[in-house]
């Protein structure tokens, strides 16, 4: 053991294991040791395996008399420094407690000790007791003595000081005999570190403090309280709590108790670790030696403390400061307050289609649905409505309001659309929510209906291939968190990319594999070669043959005319024996008559959206379709008036939505020109004006038709429209025509999307594609003649997982892989926003979107039962780093929150951060103490290079690589933060 001759609290310490490591440890325990306290002498001493550190507590006056206050367990540590003490000790033999008295006693004698001291032993596992020094002081932990014996050490020696005897009146302790020991006593230090990450000290603002108290505990700190800046340069410790009891389990049991209550926000803190300590049995036992944390490794294994109304709060401030990531800084309306409709949340669901699914089976039920007479409805409000008209940004906690009422009120609905599309990477991308958890709560809010959702066959919910057995696990546990329908769809309408979904839903769930036939183009014009009616009826008996129960037909752009659908549905109807369900968007403004054509040529199944949002991109309005069919033989008998009040529930929703909102005013017959699915039309506009094109968007939609034509007149649906979309987007952009595409193209950087389709990525078009643009746009480069997935090794989800964990430890669970293998960097993003934000999907939407005016208030609801009352006070002016201080009331307390406001220049200068492989940067915030290369010095790999400094943690940072040092950015005595680039280094 090298150790430091002065200081304390385990600074100058270090343990040599191997030769090699002892010109490393003797350097960082000497340099440690001199910037700690001036003196870096050091000295070695054997080193205890595994012992227990206890001292005893001396108290002495100047006229001779000398006392102990028995011992204190101190082998809970880190670094070797204290966490965690008991006093007295706990299952040590009355033989050894009496011989660290005796030795204790003994060597104060000598030196004729005054005052309050320590003397501190190493105790083995023979309990063989080994002296180590006295420290002639009061010691942190000294307020556990005074818990068992009710002595005053600080006062006593204050006291003592001033001349008087042990035995006086004012100490009262005549003799060994009158120093009492009562119960047990435990204290811990809470401190800003972060135990998971090797005790990494924490530093920043303190957002929020509140103690906790009680019977039997006693809490000592200084300066603790909301808006307390941690610094690097000082100790990590914020407070020490202590608890009293008879037993050393009562007093754990308090301690716990108490260490639970405390909420200190803005920095990490070791309490999760404290309580794990604490609760355990080997610690209770009085099992604990000086290795008791690297022998328990379960210690920092916790659950990271939520954190909701901070993390909230740090959203909100983000948003009132720079705007919502999405929308930027836009104008605030005055919004009507939805109301939703009521409903008794003590009542009983009805039973629904989700009951008669679950006991008939799949292939049963949908014979069931064709035997019917009454037209059966989806609604679609939950997802392809608002995807259709507001850009896919609905959040979860506007349709979670009326759930539950709605499946109460509406049992007999077929199906409700709620999950897949692209909901799935926009909940993450920009509403910093969890797809999944999305999905558990609708299953939960409504589990007497059928949940649907839209599947894109081998890209799943991506717009990529990918392995077949991704797509199998994605099926299989979409089912299993709620899915009962599964509209799966290939944007070709290439069968042998569906194979493997529909096979997936037959044999892993018991769920309906409902396959879709995308519609385009006018099947009943003379000029159409290519999407007959031979094509779509050929169409649907392969898809029967492949297993589907059901055959969706899926209309992305609102092409199906009346009397096209007549013959459509007529003609499906005789060529397959499963039920025919019928989705449209209602761009044209006339789909509700291609609906009572459908119903009436026996279609079993119509897609409607609640009337606000429906209509123009949205599907057909529901309210008034169900108007329409009143009177009818195949009416399905649904309260108007009901559905009526949900539907001003969501027209009042739809406002605070306004800046998502596609610009189309009225139903428009061009659609049967450009043929712009109802889904993508809602975010070309946005995606158009971000590039500065916002003006062209009508030389948009002719190029859409354009682009359309040159690949050959593809099926248009997520991701075949988007391979479109971009390809006009890139046209109208640069001004290029389809002469252009040809004469100019090897000079072109064609986007991604265009280049991945022509080369298969997708799978393959009816047709085939244009060979002409095909050679223009690969330049030679070889593209695929079967299914892209079959060229993609399957995933070793074992394997994968781990590595999952390894790199997102907070994630929650494998969902969170699934959601990481269908869009990485999508996911990265949003887990960062999670950890920083939390639960995003707990703020009200008009906060979220605008943030909130000075004293405006609103409510957030954290969990169920626990509410907060949140007010915006005021925005402080930017500070030297461009930071504003937001200042909130949480529940009537002061919370500030620190926010760079990205409108301001910083002047302040800022150290590079590292960039690419040899630079070497500062692993934490600090000061760089002592540097210990040159420019031009040759390192190997695990040369000491500079030394950093933090709070009491002193670290050498070591060469990663074996190279040449090529600059030293910083100089000694720099303050750095995380990652500040201090050495570059170039390998050999």
């Amino acid at each position: 053991m090298i150790k430091a001759v002065a200081g304390g609290g385990g600074r100058g310490m270090r343990v040599v294991r191997v030769a090699e490591d002892f010109e490393k440890l003797y350097n960082e325990a000497r340099n440690e040791a001199q910037n700690a306290v001036g003196n870096n002498k050091i000295f070695i001493e054997k080193f205890v395996e595994d012992p227990k550190h206890l001292e005893v507590q001396l108290l002495g006056d100047n006229h001779g008399n000398l006392l102990h206050l028995y011992e204190r367990d101190c082998s809970v540590q880190r670094r070797f420094q204290k966490v965690v003490e008991i006093a007295p000790s706990f299952g040590l033999k009355q033989e050894t407690r009496d011989k660290l008295y005796e030795y204790a006693l003994k060597i104060g004698k000598e030196v004729n000790y005054s005052n309050a001291g320590t003397v501190e032993f190493l105790v083995d596992k023979e309990e063989n007791v080994y002296f180590i020094e006295v420290n002639p002081r009061i010691q942190v932990e000294h307020t556990i003595t005074e818990e068992i014996t009710g002595v005053d050490i600080v006062r006593s020696q204050i006291l003592i000081a001033m001349g008087y005897k042990l035995s006086d009146n004012a100490i009262f302790l005549h003799s060994q005999k009158d120093v009492p020991l009562k119960g047990f006593a435990i204290q811990c230090r809470i401190t800003t570190e972060d135990p998971t990450n090797g005790f990494k000290p924490d530093f920043g603002t303190v957002i929020a403090y509140r103690n906790a108290a009680g019977f039997g505990i006693r809490l000592d700190e200084g300066s603790a309280y909301p808006g307390v800046k941690i610094s690097p340069y000082f100790d990590s410790m914020i407070v020490k709590v202590t608890a009293r009891g008879r037993t050393l389990k009562g007093a754990a049991q308090r301690l716990g108790r108490t260490l639970v209550e405390f909420r200190i926000r803005g920095v990490k803190t070791n309490i999760p670790f404290l309580v794990n300590v604490i609760n355990n049995k080997d610690f209770q036992k009085g099992k604990a030696q000086v290795t008791f944390i690297e022998n328990h490794p379960e210690l920092l294994k916790f659950k990271k403390p939520k954190d909701r109304s901070t993390r909230a709060m740090k959203l909100l401030a983000e948003v009132i400061v720079n705007g919502n990531p999405t929308v930027g800084k836009v104008e605030k309306r005055d919004f009507r307050l939805p109301k939703a409709p009521i409903f008794d949340p003590y009542s009983a669901y009805p039973d629904g289609n989700k009951q008669r699914l679950d006991s008939m089976g799949a292939d049963k039920f949908s014979k069931w649905v064709k035997d019917q007479k009454q037209i059966l409805y989806t609604d679609t409000t939950f997802r392809d409505g608002h995807q259709s008209l507001l850009a896919t940004r609905m959040r979860s906690i506007d349709m979670m309001a009326v759930a539950e009422g709605f499946a109460k009120d509406f049992p007999e609905l077929f199906s409700m659309e709620v999950w897949g599309g692209a909901t799935f990477d926009v909940a993450m991308r920009f509403l910093y929510e969890s797809p999944w958890k999305r999905l558990q709560q609708f299953r939960e809010a409504m589990p007497n209906m059928l949940l649907q959702m839209l599947f894109r066959g081998s890209n799943g919910v991506g717009y990529s291939a990918y392995p077949d057995n991704q797509i199998e696990k994605f099926v299989e546990k979409s089912w299993e968190n709620g899915i009962d329908v599964f509209r799966i769809f290939d944007s070709l309408n290439w069968l042998e990319s569906m194979k493997t979904s529909i096979k997936a839903v037959r044999e892993r769930t018991n769920a309906i594999a409902e396959v879709a036939i995308c519609y385009t183009g006018e099947m009943l014009d003379p000029k159409q070669q290519k999407y007959t009616l031979d094509y779509y009826t050929t169409m649907a008996r392969q898809l029967e043959d492949a297993g589907a129960h059901m055959i969706a037909i899926k209309d992305m752009a609102g092409l199906l005319k009346p009397f096209t659908a007549e013959i459509l549905v007529s003609n499906l109807k005789k060529a397959v024996d499963v039920p025919i369900h019928l989705h449209t968007h209602d761009t044209s403004s006339i789909q509700a008559g291609t609906y009572l054509k459908a119903i009436e040529s026996g279609v079993d199944i119509v897609d409607c959206a609640i009337g606000g949002l429906s209509g123009l991109t949205s599907q057909p309005n529901f309210n008034s379709v169900v108007a329409m069919m009143q009177g009818h033989e195949r009416e399905n008998p649904t309260d108007l008036h009901r559905l009526n009040q949900y539907s001003n529930y969501w027209e009042d929703v739809r406002e605070i939505y306004y800046p998502f909102e596609s610009g189309l005013k009225s139903g428009t017959a061009e659609v049967y020109d450009h043929e712009i699915p109802g889904g993508q039309y809602s975010n070309l506009r946005p995606q158009a004006e971000s590039l500065g094109i916002g003006d062209k968007f009508d030389e948009l939609k002719k190029n859409y038709a354009v682009v359309n034509g040159l690949l050959g007149d593809i099926v248009k649906v997520t991701p075949s429209s988007k391979v479109v979309g971009d390809m006009a987007l890139f046209m109208t952009s640069n001004d290029l025509d389809a002469e252009d595409i040809f004469r100019k193209g090897e000079n072109l950087s064609f986007p991604e999307s265009v280049k991945g389709f022509l080369r298969g990525d997708l799978g393959q078009p009816y047709g085939g594609f244009p060979k002409e643009l095909q050679e223009v746009i690969l330049r030679g480069g070889k593209a695929y003649t079967d299914r892209p997935n079959a060229h993609l090794d399957p995933i070793d989800f074992d394997k994968g997982f781990k590595d999952f964990e390894v790199k997102f430890p907070h994630a929650e669970d494998f969902l969170d892989y699934l959601s990481y293998l269908m869009y990485p960097k999508v996911f990265e993003e949003f887990y960062a926003a999670r950890e920083k934000y939390g639960d995003a999907s707990i703020i009200p939407t008009h906060a979220f979107w605008y943030g909130l005016k000075p004293n405006e208030e609103i409510l957030i609801q954290i969990d169920e039962g626990k509410t907060i009352l949140v007010r915006f006070l005021y925005s402080s002016e930017p500070d030297e780093e461009g930071k504003r201080t937001i200042s909130f009331e949480l529940n009537g307390q002061t919370r500030r929150i620190k926010v760079r406001d990205n409108s301001q220049e910083v002047t302040r200068p800022r150290n590079q951060k590292i960039q690419k492989a040899g630079d070497v940067g500062a692993p934490l915030q600090g000061r760089i103490s002592r540097i210990m290369v040159n420019k031009g010095d040759e390192v190997a790999k695990n040369a000491p290079l500079f030394v950093i400094e933090a709070m009491k943690m002193e670290s050498i940072v070591a060469s990663p690589i074996d190279g040449t040092v090529t600059a030293v950015m910083l100089t000694e005595g720099a303050v750095v933060e995380q990652d500040d680039w201090v050495i570059e280094i170039t390998k050999d």
